[in-house]
């Protein structure tokens, strides 16, 4: 039978279930990747399972998150993870050396393979041919002790690329093209597959940064096929071996199609506040910018870096900008010293900063009150970049440095001739940092600080639960509005009791303590929500310290996959409206009960009836019967230990 990319390798990875959409399917997953932010708490979870040593093919632990080291609280972190990576056999990129997405891509990614990550931007690795995907840390945990990882099987969705891009605009134009068509729940139960003979002009980084960003898509993940082009990055790499050959037939169905002529495209910029705002620069040009920050998991390649430093070799930095670069890793940095290239953007005026994610996630780099910053990053929700009421930007490097050049947001077309890249044949590794696995006999002690807390003990569901509406919010609510990040909050990643204080804490700064009075009441919560709740990061605490305050239960127009997973995982039932309209008459404050809801959950029932004030309405159980067991039990860790 004809097959994508995605049906290939979904079929050779396939333990579980039918490769039938909208049903429940097991994969095996070759890879793993965690962060810092999430790693933490995936480690305590891996330990909380009992095995020596994980049982993936390869699984790597990166530190490329909460970098500043501003107390105790991150580098104690540090040395946790180094310490479990020696002890349960994991490669371990230390901080400093890159931020995980694009290392994983220079060092580990390999076409075919499933890769599992405790990030949303994990599908970078679709620019390699892979089946990467975002989940939360739990999912990872349980990938890494060599359980197969269950999601709902998705429906293809094809992009057929034809023509080459103009000079002046790249791939990450591509997506913001993509994003305007679409919106960010346009690629909801989709994976998003490139082909068509555009293909063959992208790069392996163009084609990371087009997946990377493709998670603003809302979808499962994105892939590219895996040619000519794949196999002469991997050469530079050293890993030419490592190459497959990885096309869809020619008689390839899809399920939706589009087509996309890359030469039609102009430059673009998602406007504030939300991935999907986007115009043409030429709309925009002119206003004032007092920050361009470059770099992140979706543009901080060798080639997104040398652009730039090529184009500032022909002019200068505006005074009143404030100019950075974020290099994507240790191998990037490397490169673009031995070409040349870090000295032109040092005599040009960029603050050069250590290679990792920082500003992206709050961490540091926050602009100028009322100032416009421009970003190459993949995320412009309110409040992330650290300064309440931003005015943030998303853009191409290209069109960064020409804003960067004139002081306000500029078409980069206006520079004249544009600086071809060109991939070299070889590459410095970079890698040197990288700690392979150590061997399992190595008796590693695991290196505690006093800000890891114990990992929570949750109860089963009760056969009828009873409750109060704490919160009732609108449409695309993104986790960092759930969970914030920054970095007064992220160091607390892996103490539950203290990061749980700033759940909704950009929503209602009370939510915390009103959650825990309402618990001496014997009162548990739940948060009713619009469209596309909890899109945005794959940061499991979003669903787990929300639990450890008492909210059991949400009840939304439609819910982000991963945050769905998340809920799951920790023992929040995930309702929706059978009626959308019934949104408007639960408001928050009402007390709300939910009769027979163990019994119904574990007896497949697809509707459950919510009483609220001498009034119902209906909810949809949208669960396969594994989830339903694991939201009886309390939770996936729950299910677990009960076999």
């Amino acid at each position: 039978m004809a097959g994508t990319v995605t049906e290939k390798i979904l079929a050779e990875h396939l333990m579980d279930g039918a490769l039938e959409q909208g049903t429940e399917i097991a994969l095996r997953i070759d890879q793993t990747l965690t962060q810092d932010a999430t790693g933490t708490m995936a480690y305590l979870e891996f330990e909380a399972i009992g095995i020596p040593r994980v049982k993936t093919e390869l699984s790597v632990c990166y530190v490329d998150h909460n970098l500043v080291q501003s107390d105790f609280k991150n580098a104690d972190d540090h040395r946790f993870l180094q310490s479990v990576a020696r002890r349960f056999g994991l490669y371990f990129s230390p901080p400093g050396n890159g931020i995980s997405h694009q290392v994983h891509l220079e060092r580990f990614g390999v076409p075919g393979k499933t890769l599992l990550g405790s990030d949303s931007h994990t599908p970078t690795g679709g620019g390699l041919g892979m089946l990467a995907i975002g989940a939360g840390g739990l999912d990872v945990a349980m990938a890494m002790a060599g359980k197969p990882f269950y999601l709902i099987m998705p429906k293809v969705y094809g992009i057929r690329l034809t023509g080459r891009l103009n000079p002046w605009v790249s791939a990450r134009d591509v997506l913001l093209e993509i994003l305007r068509r679409l919106s960010v729940k346009g690629g909801v139960g989709y994976v998003m597959e490139y082909f068509g003979p555009g293909v063959a002009g992208l790069s392996v980084t163009d084609r990371a940064c087009i997946t990377n960003f493709g998670a603003e898509l809302g979808a499962t993940t994105s892939v590219f096929p895996s040619d000519e082009n794949t196999r002469r990055f991997l050469a530079a790499q050293g890993r030419e071996e490592q190459w497959r050959e990885l096309v869809a037939d020619p008689d390839a169905s899809y399920d939706e199609v589009m087509e996309l002529d890359l030469s039609t495209l102009e430059p673009l910029i998602a406007c504030p506040s939300s991935p999907d705002n986007v115009v043409p620069v030429s709309e925009v040009a002119g206003r004032p910018v007092a920050q361009v920050l470059i770099g992140s998991c979706t543009n901080s390649s060798i080639r997104d870096l040398t652009v730039v430093a090529k184009t500032l070799e022909k002019h200068d930095i505006s005074l009143d900008v404030s100019f950075e670069i974020n290099p994507g890793s240790r191998q990037v940095l490397e490169n673009i010293t031995a070409r040349g290239d870090l000295l032109t953007l040092i005599h040009a005026g960029a603050r050069v900063h250590q290679a990792g994610c920082l500003g992206c996630i709050g961490m540091g780099q926050a602009p100028p009150t009322e100032g416009i910053s421009l970003r190459t990053f993949p995320r412009n929700f309110p409040g992330r970049s650290g300064t309440a009421g931003d005015h943030v930007y998303l853009c191409s490097p290209e069109v960064a440095v020409a804003s960067a050049i004139k002081g306000v947001i500029t078409d980069p077309r206006e520079l004249g001739e544009y600086p071809e890249f060109t991939w070299p044949e070889t590459l410095l590794p970079g890698d040197a940092r990288i700690e392979k696995p150590w061997p399992g006999d190595s008796g590693i002690e695991i290196l505690r600080g006093p800000n890891i807390a114990p990992f929570p003990d949750f109860e089963p569901l009760p056969e009828t639960w009873k409750g109060k509406v704490m919160l009732k919010l609108a449409d695309n609510i993104t986790t960092d509005h759930i969970m914030p990040a920054g970095a007064r909050i992220l160091p607390l990643r892996s103490n539950i009791p203290a990061i749980s204080e700033y759940v909704f804490h950009q929503v209602n700064q009370n939510f915390a303590r009103e959650m825990k009075e309402a618990a001496l009441e014997g009162v548990s919560g739940m948060v009713v929500g619009g469209e596309n709740y909890g899109q945005g990061s794959s940061r499991e605490h979003a669903a787990l310290a929300p639990r450890y305050l008492g909210v059991r239960v949400k009840l939304v127009k439609s819910f982000a996959r991963i945050h769905k997973a998340n809920l799951i995982n920790f023992g929040i039932l995930p309702l929706t409206f059978a009626d959308p309209a019934d949104y408007e008459r639960l408001e928050q404050g009402a007390e709300v009960v939910i009769p027979g809801i163990r019994d119904a959950l574990l007896g497949g029932v697809d509707r459950v009836t919510v009483e609220m004030d001498g009034a119902a309405i209906e909810a949809v159980i949208d669960l396969s019967r594994r989830h339903r067991e694991i939201l009886a039990a309390g939770g996936l860790l729950n299910w677990a230990r009960n076999g």
